[in-house]
């Protein structure tokens, strides 16, 4: 049982970092649109994940370097995408009417949580190698440091997607929106242009 609590900071420290996903949760949250379902696929993910890795998964994908190398240039594709998406709600005002209407239909919003997720390949570094390698040193106790980091991941989504509708003020100014926009597009590019060059070893 001593092992929950590092594996919930672990856990949270990994999840806490600005990124494509955790802007993406966000910006649902300010539209309330889609909340519960994009919070469940990205905590239930995250636990899927780091199950996987306490299973041993981690070291099979550390044996195939080329399974990364792929995510990671689709993961580069996507976010470019997704960036110049927001972008261009930015360029053409669009960014108050989004705010008004909600951001896709619900396949739409899964689809986009589901790659946002699984198209970066630090989730497999951070949950399956990372906190699965970890958990993996503690031999019969290593679920309970699983346990904490999960618990981890279902606090911060729950907190991050549904805590920011509380910010109704913001919502109703089309400055927000578009001031959103632009820091969403350059998470995105950011995170592209550091896919683009890292070296995931």
């Amino acid at each position: 049982m001593n092992l929950i609590l590092p594996g919930f900071l672990t856990g949270l420290s990994l999840i806490v970092a600005i990124g494509a996903q955790n802007a993406f949760v966000l910006r649902q949250g300010l539209l309330r649109k889609h909340v519960l379902v994009i919070v469940l696929i990205c905590a239930i993910s995250d636990a899927t994940l780091i199950a996987l890795g306490v299973l041993g998964l981690g070291a099979l994908i550390s044996a195939l370097p080329w399974l990364l190398e792929v995510i990671r240039w689709v993961g580069v594709a996507f976010l470019v995408w997704y960036g110049s998406t927001s972008l261009r709600r930015f360029m053409k005002n669009e960014s108050l009417k989004a705010a008004e209407s909600g951001s896709g239909n619900l396949k739409q919003t899964v689809l986009t949580t589901l790659a946002l997720t699984f198209l970066n390949p630090h989730v497999y570094l951070d949950t399956v190698i990372f906190i699965g390698g970890i958990a993996n040193q503690f031999g019969d106790q290593k679920w309970y440091f699983a346990i904490g980091a999960v618990t981890a991941s279902f606090i911060w989504f729950f907190s991050l997607g549904f805590g920011a509708s509380k910010a109704s003020e913001l919502v109703s100014k089309p400055t927000f929106w578009k001031i959103l926009d632009v820091f969403i597009a350059a998470v995105m590019y950011s995170l592209a242009i550091t896919l683009a060059v890292a070296k995931l070893n």
